[in-house]
């Protein structure tokens, strides 16, 4: 499975945007979908995720903000932003694992796209 993420910018604080990831190779909708973000100096913490089923998760830093969803057409993820703060402002890695046994474990997931980074301006 390969993953392209896209999306990132610099966008004001309060603003949106909307980051993708398309998936090449495997069954996408038997995929679990998960984004991630890591700071620099820091360990990659889970943002959001999206099961087989359609069900999602997210961090308590981003729930009610942050919107996970999936076209199984398009083969792609996507990760609506709103209200975006100034410590949003991180690469942003989309990821994807056939068996998931713990949704927000970094390690949990084997496939991972390239990053996008997510600037937001005070």
């Amino acid at each position: 499975v390969q993953l392209q993420a896209s999306g990132g910018g610099l966008v004001q604080a309060g603003g949106s945007l909307r980051l993708s990831c398309a998936a090449s190779g495997g069954t996408f909708s038997r995929l679990f979908m998960g984004w991630f973000r890591q700071a620099p100096g820091k360990e990659r913490e889970f943002v959001a995720t999206i099961s087989r089923s359609f069900s999602t998760a997210y961090a308590d830093a981003v729930k009610g903000r942050f919107t996970i969803s999936r076209d199984n057409d398009k083969k792609t993820v996507y990760l609506q932003m709103n209200s975006l703060r100034p410590e949003d402002t991180v690469v942003y890695y989309c990821a994807a694992e056939p068996v998931i046994y713990s949704v927000e474990t970094v390690s949990d997931y084997r496939y991972w796209g390239q990053g996008t980074q997510v600037t937001v301006s005070s």
